[in-house]
């Protein structure tokens, strides 16, 4: 048995003792498969779900909390600033040697990275080339895992998974099988997606989750001021679930969000991410995207200690690229 099926056998939810076999029933009924799962949807959304007292479902989440921390998954409540830098945080590389370094060596794991911009800035063949590295060795960027692609707006290509592996020089059949896609037909769905996404992260290795895009369901069903204030809270609750499973799961989480224009704004760029302070609070990396002639900017716009500076990348048959590559 290796160490990391020795912490699976762990996870189980009969390890805490407050579960018996009545409430571990009800649990996986209601489809929460481990400890993990309690930490990430939380304790109103497992008292909804399982229809238990609220004080209960409390004490269940701060007992899951509590194994996590014991097993090492999560940080402990009280922690050295010490201990965490000298915590190591996963990257992922782009394709492209200058993104990579607006990022700090590429995209993080236990961080949700927002990218935004028009179409035609290179979101989506950010995702596609994402998806083909995260499989890779580390030395060739990569983590030696799948990706979750959570569809939202019938954007995935299987054919360019397929052309970036082989212009990189990889198994594009091998690239193909490593790619899960879950296409939400509506927020409910993506919503039910990202809250089932626990036991796929488990059986299937993955370490990068995508949402392409994350705001536009919501976007399109509730239009008008009168629906703003639920859709921002069903917003906001799936974004927090985002960054409790980036946490709790160790994997990398990037989503893509559309721009609106700002009437307010009488000087520069009047392009403004949707999704209001919501995403804004709960990315804690924030990426726009902009053209430039034949070739695409990418500016940090917000990052606990990213510089907000701009790169300059392409996309070609590798998806992203560098400017000089090939040259």
């Amino acid at each position: 048995m290796t160490a990391e099926d020795a912490v699976s056998g762990k996870l189980a939810l009969g390890n805490i003792e407050e579960i018996g076999p009545a409430t571990e029933k009800r649990l996986k009924e209601a489809g929460f498969r481990s400890i993990r799962d309690l930490l990430v949807r939380g304790p109103v959304d497992v008292a909804e779900a399982t229809g238990m007292e609220m004080d209960e479902s409390v004490e269940i989440c701060n007992k899951a909390r509590m194994v996590l921390e014991e097993l090492g998954v999560i940080d402990k409540s009280f922690v050295t600033a010490t201990s965490l830098y000298s915590r190591r945080r996963e990257r992922i590389s782009t394709g492209s040697k200058s993104f990579d370094d607006l990022l700090g060596g590429g995209l993080e794991t236990k961080a949700v990275t927002e990218v935004y911009g028009e179409f035609g800035t290179g979101k989506t063949q950010l995702c596609h080339t994402l998806c083909v590295i995260v499989q890779q060795e580390p030395q060739a960027g990569g983590l030696v895992g799948k990706a979750l692609y959570i569809d939202t707006e019938s954007t995935f290509r299987p054919e360019r998974i397929v052309s970036i592996a082989k212009a990189r020089g990889f198994d594009p059949q091998k690239a193909l099988e490593n790619v899960i896609v879950a296409k939400a037909y509506n927020s409910a769905h993506q919503e039910l997606i990202i809250e089932e996404a626990g036991s796929v992260i488990e059986d299937n290795n993955v370490k990068l989750i995508i949402v392409d895009s994350a705001v536009a369901h919501y976007r399109a069903e509730f239009l008008g001021r009168a629906t703003l204030s639920e859709r921002q809270q069903r917003l906001n609750k799936f974004m927090h679930i985002l960054v409790r499973i980036a946490e709790t799961y160790e994997v990398a989480v990037l989503v893509t969000n559309q721009i609106q224009a700002s009437p307010d704004a009488y000087f520069g760029d009047t392009a403004r991410p949707t999704g209001g302070n919501v995403v804004a609070h709960t990315s804690t990396y924030r990426i726009y995207l902009k053209r430039s002639g034949k070739n695409r900017i990418a500016r940090m716009v917000d990052s606990p200690y990213h510089a907000e500076r701009e790169i300059l990348f392409t996309l070609s048959e590798r998806g992203i690229s560098d400017v000089n590559e090939g040259r």
